[in-house]
């Protein structure tokens, strides 16, 4: 073991989920009297900055490719030794408000003492020539903040928590932080997006709290039920809970039990007996209290809607047959339009039901249906509302219709401070409500819709119940699908498919158990045969790169999406997005940073991770960045035509998307879709997922992988059941 000291001169690699980092220092000591060393350090670490000064205890070692480098033990951030150091540390973009330029004029009028000053007397900046009050006031508040924020990561990082995560606590928190995280760890789990309960117990049990600690099992108890939460069920059966949770939290169950029904008086859960879905047996099963009320009140708020004696459609729902046809006809007939039976009967039926379903694959006539559905209201002239779950299907909504449509939040006026403006107490003033993906809703969301519309008003849901279901908890389509307490209209015979296109007859033969038409001899699905994950993985970035963009004309950022089934491994999405980002926004752009360990280029593309109203940015919208503001700590992404800004801190909620998940596409379409479908991705190799992914291109579908992966993912139609009893809430 040596010791090694020196300046970090820059960060080659750093992975903010390991924290293993490749940087290169300056040596305090030249080593064997050479003049010109610069050391490669590597190993797990905290995030750096150029400029700062380190102590570093390891090993020496011979990498057969990179040659000699330092493996670090453990490494000990000092403060920079000389003004140079000084400078380049104060001129890195550590400092909100201050560049290369302005570190330089603080550190050449105080010299050594700049760091000192800052600590303990930031009113002296007032002495730098060019330094004025405003300048001083934003610099000294960046100083306090970015040495606090250092102070959390230094402790979170002793517990293993990445730099992102430590920003986002911080984030939520501010400079109480630290006294929060050590008063109760689980706090976080409630509170900070991404930190789960293992990580809120290492630190609870390195501070020694006992296993069989009350609130340890309590939180434990919660976690379980959430993660449950996170993969779509809406309440656990109270046996698999505590299973579970016995299993993780390694204690007895007895221990379990009363912490259960601790958190029933707290209100927390809701525990309820309910018929097993396949033996009708009796089964105690737990909810979260806001899932509990959220199913309740949804399946109150639809039979309300189905006995109100009135209704604001009634003089289209007092026709009579001929009278439809008659209406219907003169209609269609002046946009020349022919629609199929099955197509009318879904119109008469979504205008003269107070709730119906209308569903189908891609080509079936959906729009076409639904356009006509317009078009009757506006003869007869009655009011409607046309709404999407995400930005992304709104906006292909109101194209595909030519009439406005918002998100659901949008349409009933959510804020975050206020919640939903449209609810029980203030109905929406419309006639019908229109909502297509219907797919995507989850219970909770659909609820707050459901309490927005009024006893009179119509609701029409239109989806494609075979694509996957919601993000969200719930199975909100198919368990209304299967209570058969509405009507549904499935079309099936298929409108859209020109000449030699396999796109949508893939679809079907996918959706069908079929295996679909891989013998690359149409213009607009292909597949690459390649068995090796690494070698799939360097195929599938020469297919995005190179050769769909010099054969077909397709631009590799705006037409091409690679949809991934799973993030990691080494083709997942978070490999494809380092490999992507090398090949199509290389190194030696004008700017880069490295900002809570993910690293940003003008020029990438990057994914909007959570509904942001404030910013009117939306879970699932993709832009580029446009420009980083290294003095000012500002990031500029363009989304759908328009820039939005970032301040660093709120860049977690940023994630590169030259690949994503094929969760994250639904509801968005994408001139080309780039799929990697291997045996190593056979948790997720699933009907449904594959259905999504080749439903998402609008002009071609490129599948790179093993053809017996391709086959698994045709066989299995095993959808992951989820725990929901909406359907059975409908009649109970």
């Amino acid at each position: 073991m040596e010791t090694l000291e020196g300046n970090v001169e820059r960060i080659t690699y750093y992975n903010s989920e390991t924290g293993y980092c490749v940087m290169r220092i300056v040596p305090n000591q030249l080593r064997l009297g050479k003049r010109d060393q610069l050391i490669t350090v590597v190993g797990t670490m905290p995030e750096l900055q150029p400029g700062e000064q380190v102590k570093i205890d390891g090993t020496w070692m011979n990498h057969p490719v990179h040659g000699l480098q330092f493996k670090s033990d453990t490494l000990v951030q000092l403060r920079p030794a000389t003004l140079e150091g000084i400078r380049r540390y104060l001129g890195s973009g550590l400092i909100k408000g201050v560049g290369k330029r302005y570190a330089a004029r603080i550190v050449d009028f105080f010299g050594m003492d700049t760091l000192d000053v800052l600590d303990n007397n930031p009113q002296r900046l007032l002495e730098v020539p060019g330094v004025g009050r405003k300048l001083m006031d934003k610099v000294a508040k960046a100083w306090v903040e970015q040495r606090e924020i250092k102070r959390v990561m230094l402790f979170l990082q002793g517990h293993n928590i990445n730099t992102a995560l430590a920003l986002r606590i911080y984030k939520t928190y501010g400079d109480d932080s630290l006294e929060i995280v050590q008063q109760d760890p689980y706090q976080m789990v409630r509170d900070v997006v991404g930190i789960g309960f293992i990580t809120a117990d290492k630190i609870a049990r390195d501070m020694g709290l006992p296993a069989f600690a009350p609130t340890r099992i309590r939180a434990g108890l919660v976690y379980a039920l959430n993660e449950a939460t996170d993969d779509g069920h809406v309440f656990l059966p109270t046996q698999t809970l505590i299973e579970q949770a016995a299993e993780f939290l390694d204690v007895e169950a007895p221990l379990l039990e009363n912490e259960l029904t601790r958190l029933e008086d707290e209100g927390e859960i809701f525990l309820q007996d309910l018929p097993h879905p396949e033996t009708q047996a009796p089964m105690q099963v737990v909810y979260h209290s806001v899932m509990y009320r959220s199913e309740k009140g949804a399946a109150e708020r639809l039979r309300e809607l189905l006995d109100a004696p009135k209704n604001r459609l009634d003089r289209l729902t007092r026709m009579n047959s001929d009278e439809w046809r008659h209406l219907i006809h003169s209609i269609t007939s002046a946009d020349g339009i022919r629609l199929t039976e099955q197509q009318s009967k879904a119109v008469q039926t979504a205008l003269t039901s107070k709730c119906s379903i209308l569903t189908g694959g891609p080509g079936t006539g959906k729009t076409t249906t639904l356009r006509t559905i317009i078009a009757v209201l506006q003869s007869t002239r009655h009011s409607f509302k046309l709404a999407s779950p995400t930005g992304r299907a709104a906006k292909r909504l109101a194209e595909a219709t030519g009439q406005p449509a918002q998100t659901i939040h949008r349409m009933l006026d959510y804020s975050p401070q206020d919640g939903f403006g449209y609810n029980r107490d203030n109905p929406l003033d419309t006639d019908i409500v229109v909502v297509d993906e219907s797919s995507m809703i989850d219970l909770v969301l659909f609820y707050s819709l459901l309490r927005a519309i009024g006893p009179e008003t119509h609701l029409l849901l239109v989806g494609d119940v075979d694509q996957l279901p919601s993000v969200g908890a719930g199975d909100v389509l198919r368990d209304l699908i299967r209570s058969h307490a509405f009507p549904t209209i499935r079309l099936d015979t298929v409108f859209r498919q020109a000449g030699d296109s396999l796109i949508i007859e893939n679809a079907y033969r996918i959706n069908q158990g079929q295996q679909p038409d891989t013998s690359n001899k149409s213009s607009d699905f292909f597949f690459f045969n390649e068995e090796d994950p690494p070698a799939a993985a360097e195929l599938l970035v020469d297919v995005v790169c190179n050769r769909v963009p010099q054969r077909f004309g397709f631009d590799a950022m705006r037409d091409i999406q690679v949809l991934a089934p799973m993030y990691n491994g080494q083709i997942g999405v978070t490999a494809l997005n380092n490999a992507l980002q090398e090949k199509l926004n290389p190194p030696g752009r004008p700017v880069e940073k490295r900002i809570a360990g993910t690293l940003f280029r003008a020029g990438d593309k990057v994914m909007q991770t959570r509904n942001n109203y404030e910013k009117e940015v939306y879970n699932g919208d993709i832009g580029i960045v446009r420009s980083i503001d290294l003095v000012e700590h500002l990031l500029d992404v363009e989304i759908d035509g328009r820039l939005v800004t970032y301040d660093w801190l709120e860049t977690p909620e940023l994630v590169h998307a030259y690949a994503i998940s094929v969760h994250k596409s639904q509801g968005a379409e994408y001139p080309v879709v780039i799929m990697p479908i291997m045996t190593q991705h056979f948790m997720m190799l699933q009907r449904n997922l594959l259905y999504t992914a080749v439903t998402r291109a609008k002009k071609m579908v490129v599948l790179v992988g093993s053809r017996k992966a391709l086959a698994i993912a045709v066989k299995n139609n095993q959808v992951n059941q989820r725990w929901t009893a909406l359907d059975w809430r409908l009649f109970n």
